[in-house]
């Protein structure tokens, strides 16, 4: 027995729904305001959050507020916890809004960027230049690696999953468990050939961190989120259309198989923005658009906005979680995801099932 969502137009976004929609994103934006102001205070040169808001202010022209009083205030927040708060928003959105376009294009609600493999083929990818690369890796080559074994691996679960002319959520989700499982091997082998300094980065990739933030990174998963980003709300009035079923979105004039060949490309970028700098991090792209579907309803238009704008409140939210939880440490960022979206998973597979009718 299958799970998948309800196959029904999502309704206009008007009245009611429409002021939902803007409510919800005007309280997540808020609060990412709040958590990214608190994020960039914490740490080891006392900072408050009003002097985060104060620096942040004078950089831009405005002679407001209070300067950090540390003498190495100032070099802290811009060269240390702004990237590390940045990063998280970037990498937050590009994760969510990947999982609001899986879910979509499979019409299922278990579909999420590392379900699937993408994450752990992109890793392998990124991997692969880190171990051989040599003295000559830059991060805009380990972001195009990690781009095409990502692009690679989503294509290759979404072909090997159909069947009949459909990607049956069951199909999808073991082949992903597979492609997971060939992907660790390979990350395997390159710890075992790599060199101590290669091997300690492919380890932080598989436990997740944004210890590695530089401004660097930040220009790399900014370019790729704004354009994925982008591109999803493109997309959006079609994933609409094909909520109506397949025959029905093609009488309605939307190329099906060209849709979702495109959203795997989206979601091959927007997961890798994530996996080249912070690594495998789960879970954000399944919990967060469920979430957001529940709040202002399936509509494409209003939910990839807001899932993005609340998946990078949940991973910036994980971040401070990861830096206070434990006096002096910093806990591996996919970590505390798992331990909170694995739980979460299992609950929406019951939810989903005893909707569509009980355990079979």
């Amino acid at each position: 027995m299958t799970v998948e969502l309800e196959k029904r137009p999502a309704p206009p976004i008007t009245g009611h729904r429409r002021r939902r929609a803007v409510l919800a994103f005007t309280v997540a934006a808020v609060v990412l305001v709040a958590l990214a102001l608190a994020s960039a205070a914490i740490g080891q040169v006392p900072t408050t959050p009003a002097e985060v808001a104060g620096s942040v202010a004078h950089r831009i022209g405005l002679d407001w507020g209070p300067v950090p009083a540390h003498p190495a205030g100032e070099v802290t927040l811009w060269e240390v916890r702004f990237p590390r708060v940045i990063l998280a928003i970037l990498v937050g959105a590009a994760l969510a809004t990947a999982g609001a376009l899986l879910q979509g294009v499979f019409a299922n609600p278990l579909a999420e960027p590392g379900v699937i493999g993408v994450s752990s083929g992109a890793a392998v990818g990124a991997g692969t230049v880190i171990v051989f690369g040599g003295a000559f890796v830059a991060a805009w080559s380990v972001a195009a690696a990690a781009f095409a074994a990502g692009l690679f691996t989503t294509a290759l679960v979404y072909v090997l999953s159909r069947s009949g002319g459909r990607t049956e959520v069951v199909t999808l989700v073991l082949t992903g468990v597979a492609v997971n499982a060939f992907a660790g091997g390979l990350i395997a082998f390159l710890l075992f050939v790599a060199s101590p300094a290669a091997r300690d980065q492919i380890v932080f990739w598989q436990l997740g961190s944004l210890n590695g933030a530089t401004w660097d990174a930040v220009t790399v998963v900014a370019v790729l989120t704004v354009a994925g980003t982008a591109a999803a709300i493109l997309v959006a009035p079609r994933l609409d259309l094909l909520a109506l079923g397949e025959s029905a979105a093609r009488h309605l004039g939307v190329d099906v198989e060209r849709l979702r060949r495109t959203v795997i490309v989206i979601v091959a970028v927007l997961t890798t923005a994530g996996v080249a700098f912070t690594g495998i991090i789960l879970f954000v792209g399944l919990i967060v658009p469920h979430v957001v579907r529940m709040i202002v309803g399936p509509g494409h238009r209003a939910l990839i906005p807001v899932s993005a704008v609340l998946g990078a409140v949940v991973l910036l939210g994980a971040d401070v979680a990861a830096r206070s939880l434990v006096d002096n440490a910093d806990l591996p960022l996919g970590m505390l995801t798992s331990l909170i979206g694995a739980p979460f998973f299992f609950w929406l597979l019951r939810r989903t099932r005893a909707r569509a009718g009980g355990w079979a």
